[in-house]
């Protein structure tokens, strides 16, 4: 038994899986016309695998808002799930239909976090806890808001990025998950696995851009689905055909790691890539991108951060030099890092004009490039448990603060 769906703007399978608490398999059986690497376009007519309706018999004691706290669904809706039901008059023995849901923590873990699942997390968490800040540092060449948000009132200061290479939209989602848990073990005053969240929210303040490309994400993801701006370009600046899932660059085909004032004339000529293309374009000058200005400008205004972390993926390796700018406190700061997540702490040359070399040029600061996971980009989101326990222990050694 299924049920016709027709594909909407924003989707992708596994998207649609999650909403329909299906696998991604199901739907490849019942469309055998649909191939695993196909982006999900707009307008296709799909069938998706009906699933039985999950029926929970109500207990002497029950409540209709504890079963839904139980079911992790939302109270309205497992009332609109079922109208003839008065959730002020349970009986034990009636039949209640659990009505599949999900929501942006589900999302990180078991589909594409894009721009999109980013705003409605940002603006789900800000409301639950009213003590996170947000704020709007730029805008992205297509106009998508790049956001900021903050967590801490104490004097260290903490910068941590994600996804300024478009394939790399895991860590998007890995540092919101690190967010949520800390804003919630704050909220209710628990440690969290021995971490003291009090004592850290007092002597700490992170600011997260959990997305620094969302155009490049958002391209990465769902392809090109319609005629709007770029996409005859893109088609001929991606090496990989109609295939954006290994693209790193934005919308413009520039590369947003290799847009940073840090010899970047010497990484130019380095790349040696004269146009527009999925990675290693640098642009034709030092911020020219409107998303790494956003950053760039986030970063450079007083009270300055203490320390500074960009998470791409994969390698699991930590990068903390920058030709002998930066300061004597690094090398230690990065062997702690090294002992709390396992990944391995690389002195790196040969490399310039990207984030972290810039912030430690500028600054004089410790700076990280944190390479998570391990394998190929994008990281499949079965190592998103492993990886999310690393990269929690990277962020709550950070926010310890200098010893």
């Amino acid at each position: 038994m299924t049920i016709p769906y027709v594909i909407q703007k924003g989707d992708t399978y596994l998207r649609i899986c999650l909403r329909y608490g299906v696998h991604l398999q199901s739907i490849l059986q019942a469309n055998p016309h649909i191939r695993p690497d196909d982006y999900a376009m707009p307008g296709h007519l799909i069938h998706i695998p009906q699933r039985p309706p999950n029926i929970y018999v109500v207990q002497q004691q029950d409540t209709f808002y504890e079963i839904a706290s139980r079911f992790r669904v939302p109270a309205q809706w497992l009332a609109n799930a079922n109208p003839t039901v008065n959730p002020r008059q349970l009986t034990p023995g009636q039949s209640l239909v659990i009505p599949y849901w999900t929501d942006e923590c589900d999302v990180r873990r078991e589909a594409e976090y894009g721009p999109v699942q980013l705003m409605n997390d940002i603006n789900g968490l800000t409301e639950r806890y009213p003590f996170l800040r947000q704020e709007q540092i730029g805008t992205s060449v297509l106009g998508k808001p790049i956001m900021a948000i903050g967590i801490g009132n104490g004097p260290f200061r903490v910068h941590a990025n994600g996804a300024v290479h478009a394939n790399e939209w895991i860590t998007s989602a890995l540092l919101m998950d690190f967010l949520e848990e800390y804003a919630s073990h704050y909220e209710s005053c628990r440690s969290w696995r021995g971490w003291d969240t009090h004592a850290a929210y007092e002597r700490s303040t992170l600011w997260l851009v959990p997305m620094v490309n969302p155009d490049g994400v958002e391209l990465a993801q769902e392809g090109i689905q319609d005629k709007g701006p770029y996409s005859q370009q893109l088609s001929s600046w991606n090496w990989y055909g109609s295939d954006f899932r290994l693209w790193k660059a934005n919308i413009r085909g520039v590369d947003l790691n290799d847009q940073f004032p840090a010899h970047w004339e010497e990484e130019r000529d380095r790349r040696a890539i004269s146009q527009p293309a999925p990675m290693n374009y640098g642009g034709e000058a030092a911020l020219t991108e409107p998303e790494a200005v956003a950053l760039y400008d986030f970063v450079d205004r007083a009270p300055y951060f203490d320390l500074a972390l960009s998470f791409h993926s994969q390698g699991q390796e930590i990068y903390w030099n920058y030709r002998d700018y930066e300061p004597v406190e690094s090398l230690d700061w990065a062997q702690r890092l090294e002992r709390a997540s396992g990944y391995r702490a690389v002195k790196l040359s040969g490399s310039d004009a990207g984030f972290k070399d810039w912030f430690i040029q500028a600054y004089r600061r410790p700076g990280f490039t944190v390479e998570v996971g391990y394998g190929v980009n994008p990281l499949p989101l079965n190592q998103f448990e492993r990886i999310k326990v690393e990269v929690s222990a990277i962020l709550k050694e950070a926010l310890l603060g200098a010893r």
